[in-house]
């Protein structure tokens, strides 16, 4: 049956890119190419496009999933010619860059695809998600040769890309992977090892898959500053660009998971398979970090997806329920007026919606990198996107079950695989410690926390803004902003005082990671009320939206300041 309950948040996304920062976003970052108008409607056309094709399939993908039979990899119905579709639409190449022969569609606009992908069907927009991260990677470290034979079949999405990191033993510990790369005559080189945990690893969507492989030479230096970087195609390519026979790697198994069922995830065993060096020998890891950041930020527009899907499931559903007598309510009244229920429902709206606006917020930073030297920020805030961001997804879509009630524990609804669906996104792609480590390691504590205080100076002017206002919204916005501002900066303080202390600060990374997520989203809020009362609006879904974060969910700055303070605790 056909799902067509999505529909994509096109209104969200056009007061984004047009008042909620002040300024036309999309204009600013092309030079007027493109303008505010033009990315909305390309939103609008993908979000068609995913209500019509891709939305219907992620119930079937759930219960019918990938699986492996007599060595081929069968995916659920609909998924090949979903892919197809996308490909002659034009989608694939829209989004990646112009320096790969792509459109180049700017970051902001992406963040929007991003999400719109996700949410309407999380497990085949992974296969895109880990291509379009191969792409960025190639685009930035690949020989000619590479590029031409490769890089230009992925852009067209003739082929998919995967990433190749993890093994049994090699986790978290990149240092410890094992697959060896032995050098030929020719200039290739011989894989040989076992991965695992690798993302649309195997299938038939696309010709031809291109594996991108963190291996170690045999006489490599011992650790992360041994790895070196390779392409290795699933079917070898011939010198005139046909397909040539099948190389040596074998799917070995799919594993079986928790959620994203119609994703095929793979355990991949390369036995003599043929792999070219892409960058400097012993230099794997700038490469994959390309592809790494990449995925990490798409990591964001996934968990704004999912959670976005679970918001719209649980809003239709409540709105069509009848259950109990509704206070102060007329008879037949519908569960979304339980104040518990519509308190539950402005939750998740108010959180998606700072996740939304976060990611746009982050998609113009790397726009405006080059020109306009807002890379560093960019960087600082990807940890932060993605930690911050998954982890709230599990609140928003265990709440998505919670308001169908015992409805939500029963599948054929549909909440519990969101719920199910999001409970990955905090883990792969480096877990939330990972995330946080780098957060307070590369990016706190080595500059004394310069970029954070800058960062709350920046909110603090949002706070300045607010006050002008004579709004109740505005000026409960505006103390509880400021409140939380200063909380920030006390917890800043005590994870700087650890620099000494290596496991205080490891053991309240993750608290202090999630404290500036939330504070984040505060400011979205604040910025979004400032616009829409510059516009003259009173009476504002935004302004409720913006005054229920500040109540619900800005507190939690302060509880986890004072978690940061403690440090570890033995």
């Amino acid at each position: 049956m056909r799902d067509s309950q999505y529909t994509a948040p096109v209104d969200d996304y056009r007061f984004l890119y047009t008042s909620a920062f002040g300024v036309d976003l999309i204009a600013r970052s092309t030079d007027g190419a493109l303008t505010a108008d033009d990315a909305t409607d390309i939103v609008e056309g993908a979000g068609e496009f995913a209500a019509n094709v891709l939305a219907p399939l992620s119930r079937i993908g759930d219960t019918q999933g990938a699986k492996l039979v007599d060595g081929t990899v069968q995916l659920p119905a609909g998924y090949a010619e979903a892919y197809r579709e996308m490909v002659d639409a034009g989608w694939i190449s829209a989004e990646a860059p112009a320096s790969a022969g792509g459109d180049g569609l700017p970051d902001t606009v992406r963040a929007a695809l991003g999400e719109i992908w996700n949410s309407s069907n999380a497990a085949f927009a992974l296969c895109w998600l880990l291509t379009q991260g191969q792409i960025h990677a190639l685009d930035a470290k690949a020989s000619d040769e590479i590029r031409e034979t490769y890089l230009t079949k992925l852009v067209s999405g003739e082929w998919t890309g995967t990433m190749n990191l993890t093994e049994p033993e090699a986790g978290t510990d990149l240092g410890a992977i094992r697959t060896i790369a032995t050098p030929q005559a020719d200039g290739s080189f011989s894989l040989k090892g076992d991965k695992i945990f690798i993302t649309w690893g195997d299938h038939e969507v696309a010709e031809n898959i291109v594996h991108l492989v963190l291996a170690r030479t045999p006489d490599a230096p011992e650790g992360a500053r041994g790895l070196s970087l390779f392409v290795v195609p699933k079917f070898l390519v011939n010198a005139d660009g046909t397909l040539g026979e099948r190389n040596g790697v074998t799917t070995v198994s799919l594993e079986h998971k928790l959620g994203i069922h119609a994703s095929p995830t793979a355990v991949l065993n390369y036995d003599g398979a043929i792999g070219y060096l892409v960058g400097d020998l012993h230099g794997g890891l700038a490469g994959m970090f390309v592809m790494m950041n990449s995925a990490r930020v798409g990591m964001g527009f996934q968990a704004t997806g999912i959670s976005e899907r679970a918001y719209q499931g649980a809003v239709q559903y409540t709105n069509q329920r009848l259950q109990g007598a509704v206070l102060d309510r007329p008879a037949g009244t519908p569960i979304a007026e339980h104040p518990d229920v519509r308190r539950l429902l402005l939750s998740m709206r108010s959180d998606v919606f700072a996740m939304r606006a976060l990611g746009v917020y982050v998609a113009d930073l790397f726009d405006r990198a080059e020109a306009d030297g807002t890379g560093e920020l960019a960087e600082f805030f990807v940890p932060i996107l993605k930690g911050w961001a998954t982890e709230d997804a599990l609140t928003v879509t265990s709440d998505g079950i919670q308001v169908h009630g015992g409805m939500g524990f029963i599948e054929e609804t549909g909440a519990a695989q969101h719920y199910r669906d999001a409970r990955i996104m905090p883990i792969y792609e480096g877990t939330t410690a990972i995330q946080s480590n780098d957060l307070i390691g590369r990016k706190v504590i080595r500059n004394q926390g310069a970029t954070v205080e800058q960062l709350l100076d920046d909110m603090a002017q949002s706070v300045a803004a607010l006050e002008s206002f004579d709004n109740p919204v505005a000026a409960r916005t505006a103390a509880r902003l400021q409140r939380a501002i200063e909380a920030a900066r006390t917890a800043t303080q005590s994870l700087l005082g650890f620099a000494s202390s290596p496991r205080d600060a490891a053991a309240v990374s993750v608290p202090y990671l999630m404290l500036l997520g939330t504070l984040a989203g505060g400011w979205m809020h604040a910025l979004a009320a400032v616009a829409v009362l510059t516009a003259g609006e009173t009476d504002s879904e935004r302004l409720t939206i913006a005054d229920f974060y500040g109540s619900h969910h800005l507190p939690r700055v302060h509880a986890l300041a004072e978690t940061v303070a403690g440090g570890e605790i033995s």
